[in-house]
Order: structure tokens, then sequence, then C-alpha cells
């Protein structure tokens, strides 16, 4: 159902999908989809924001999602467990932000309400007069009535997503400054304060209490964090240290579809059945689902070194060697937020390298008219992402991204690297010969 700005219409699901799309030619700033949880127009704590550096509400009502390709598209996700969210919330507002430009620039804008369940979609409300923008509210739900509606708004902001999150009363943190601040001249001198009587023999200043009655003010809590990272070919590289990722879990999450008409196809990222290989590894053409894996080469400081890969039940391990474990298969490609791998930071210092690569299996010849985007969250710090450019060769295996330990701090390097396996050697021999493993390989199946 397409709706015009300031119209509503009811929500019959109660659980339902959001999908922020945009068309993304060359040059098109990156573009995030965000929800606000509110009470009577304002957040309760900077904890009502959901975004990509805060992806789950506390609740688990509302969940952003992340992006996908869309046919020549994106999207980005959240999903909303209404019949979850807590009572004294009254309206979650739907946010889109520019990362790069305005949305002026930003083709295609829109945003869809789909049936949690069955995936039907329930409004559609198209954004058709952005010119200067940096940030939008393109909808939001409210209750009405015992209920559930959905209002299309399309209002926008020029102060970006740090701007739209003040207005509704998030703390944010600001941006460090490039250029120091003049100083100001000193201030004149006090005249001499009046002498403070000794304290007792024996008291230190520490212990002094303080007036009966004084009130203790808590301490303030963090503001909000909206750094991400988007790694491209000439800015390929980032410190996860220097973005404050130096322990927790950090999840690397891949989601692919097909090119072309944009149909989506199903991801398979964990423990799943090789569907068939023909001769030296090539890819037999197989009808039904796309069959991928993602998969993981490391090194260790100790020197150990080995695959995580669904064959022969090598998932990994998260709290010991090697630090990295696959998630659970998804067979139907109804997990929104795709499939991931887990890797354990908290064990960074024995980590030498690891190079996180894709295989395809089933379903295609190779990577050729789809396509990728990968992110990695770390528990802390920024979040970081990148798209895979079109596949132009008969490629089955693909490089991902290199985590490699300095010694001093942890770098995340894209490589984005389609590889074609010679005849008679796998895909997972020809990522190992092209990054010098030197591991013995030996048939396994899953």
């Amino acid at each position: 159902m397409s709706m015009l700005k300031g119209s509503n219409v009811p929500v019959p699901a109660p659980a339902v999908r959001v999908e922020l799309g945009w068309q993304a030619p060359p040059g098109t700033p990156d573009v995030d989809a965000s929800a606000l949880l509110l009470v009577s127009g304002r957040v309760r704590s900077d904890a009502d924001f959901v975004f990509y550096n805060q992806p789950v509400h506390a609740s688990g009502a509302v969940r952003h999602e992340g992006k996908r390709p869309a046919g020549g598209g994106m999207t980005d996700g959240l999903t909303l467990d209404l019949a979850a969210v807590e009572d004294a919330v009254d309206t979650v507002v739907l946010a889109a932000s520019a990362d790069g430009g305005t949305f002026g620039s930003v083709p295609g804008l829109g945003i869809r309400v789909l049936d949690a369940a069955g995936g039907a979609e329930l409004a559609r409300f198209d954004s058709q007069d952005a010119t200067t923008e940096t940030a939008f509210v393109l909808g939001e739900f409210y209750r009405r009535q015992g209920g559930w509606k959905f209002r299309a708004v399309g209002q926008g902001y020029a102060t970006g997503l740090g701007g739209l999150a003040a207005d509704f009363g998030i703390s944010v943190e600001e941006e460090p400054q490039t250029a120091r601040a003049p100083q100001a001249p000193p201030a004149p001198q006090a005249p001499p304060a009046a002498p403070v009587p000794p304290l007792p023999t024996g008291q230190p200043a520490a212990s002094i209490p303080p007036p009966p009655g004084a009130p203790v003010p808590p301490p303030a809590p963090a503001p909000v964090h909206l750094t991400k990272v988007t790694l491209t070919k000439d800015s390929p590289a980032v410190s996860l240290t220097k973005q404050g990722g130096t322990s927790g879990a950090m999840r690397v999450n891949l989601n692919w579809t097909g090119g072309g008409a944009g149909k989506r196809l199903t991801k398979k990222l964990g423990r799943k059945a090789m569907r068939a290989l023909g001769a030296g590894g090539a890819l037999l053409p197989q009808s039904g689902e796309l069959d991928l894996d993602l998969c993981a080469l490391y090194q260790l400081t100790d020197g150990a070194a080995g695959v995580v890969h669904p064959l022969g039940g090598n998932f990994g391990a998260l709290h010991a060697p090697p630090y990295i474990e696959l998630d659970g298969d998804d067979r139907t490609g109804a997990v929104a937020a795709g499939e991931n791998m887990t890797i354990n930071l908290d064990h960074q210092a024995r980590i030498k390298r690891i190079l996180i690569f894709v295989t395809v299996y089933a379903g295609a010849r190779s990577f050729e008219g789809l396509r990728a985007t990968v992110t990695l969250q770390p528990q802390h710090g920024a979040p970081v992402d990148f798209s895979l450019d079109e596949c132009t060769v008969p490629s089955n295996v693909c490089a991902l991204a290199m985590i490699t330990n300095t010694g001093s701090e942890l770098v995340v390097e894209r490589e984005a690297r389609y590889l074609v396996p010679e005849p008679g050697v796998s895909p997972q021999r020809t990522v190992d010969h092209a990054y010098g493993w030197g591991l013995d390989w030996s048939p396994a199946s899953k």
C-alpha cells in the first residue's frame, strides 16, 4: 500500500520488518536506518535509541538488522515486535541518516513495512522531495485504541543523525575538533582565600563526609557514539584498536543477494550439507537455493594454523583456540540479519592473522551476478562495513577481509578479492595458496 505524507494505516501484524531502501549508483551517500522509542515525544534514556552502534533495545522488541543489497539498490532493516514493546512507549520513530552527502543525492529513498511472519507488504512510503537534508523521519508507529498504526511522516533535518537524535533527547558524543581552539586570556587572579582551619590530627581530607542531607549526584551516562567506518578501495583498512574494539565478541555478518531482477537468494554461512562439487572443486549447476559457506583461515601467535568452515565439522570454538566460531545454519534465508561468524577479541593477543572468505557450493557456478555487503560489528567500538565489487570472473571463492595483529594494534583490511581455482584445486586450497598459509589439505565432507 503506497501512502501519502501524513496519512496513516492500521498495523494488523504483531511483529513487522521495516526496510529502508534506496538506489546506490556510484557516489551515493551511505544511508542508515534507526529507531527511537518515545514516551510523550522523548526518549527515556539513550537506551531507547536503536541504530548500528546500539542494535538491540533492552526489551528485545526493536532490532537493527543491517544492510543488504537489493537489486540495483540497498536496504537497511529493522525488526519490531510490536506486541513486546513496553506499555510506557507510545511511539516508535523510524529515521534515516545520510553519511557523506545529502538526501537530495539519494535516489529512490523509501520505507516499507512488512509482516514479519509472511513478508506481505503492509505499507510503503516513498520520499519525493528531499534536497539538503542529512536526516529524515520517514515514518512512525503509534498506539491507538489498543492497537498500532503507521504514519508516513517525511520530515527532514539538516543536522544529520546527531541533530535528529538530540532533538528527541539523546546525549550524543561531540565530534573531535580538528583545530585547537584559541586560548582565552588568563583570568585575573582572585584575592587570597581565607585560611582553612587545620584538620583534626590523623583525619585525611578524603575522609571528610559531605554535609548532612547533601544529595550525591549519580554519574553522568556515557553519550551515544555515532561513529562508523566504511572501507573502500581508497581507504581499505582501519585499526580496531584505535576504534575501541579491543575486547568482547566481534560479529562478522555477510548478506548476499542476486543481481538482475533483485531476487533474494538464500544465504548459507554455517552448518550445511554440501550439495555437489565437480571435478577439481568446480561447482556443478544446481536448481534451487544458493548455497554459500562463510570460512576463515587463522594463524595464532604460537604457530598453530588452520581453517574454520563447515567441512569436516570444523566450526571452531569461541572460548578456546582458534577463538573463532561459525553460527548455526540458515537453510531458508528467512533470518533478516543473515548468518554470522564470531571472533573473541578477549584473546586477540594470541591471534596473528585471520582471513575471512566465502565459497559457493550450490545454486550458481560463480559469484557473477551476485552482490554482497560485509559488516564487522565489535562489541565495543565502531562497526566496520564494506560492499563487494561486481564479480567479472568465473570465481567460486572470494577473500573478504584480513584481520592482522601488528603487535600494537588489530587492523582490518578490505580484500574483496575474487579468486579462480586452477583445475583440480579446491576453493579453500586456492585461498591458502594466494595468501601463503601453507596448510596440508585432504578431502572432507559435511
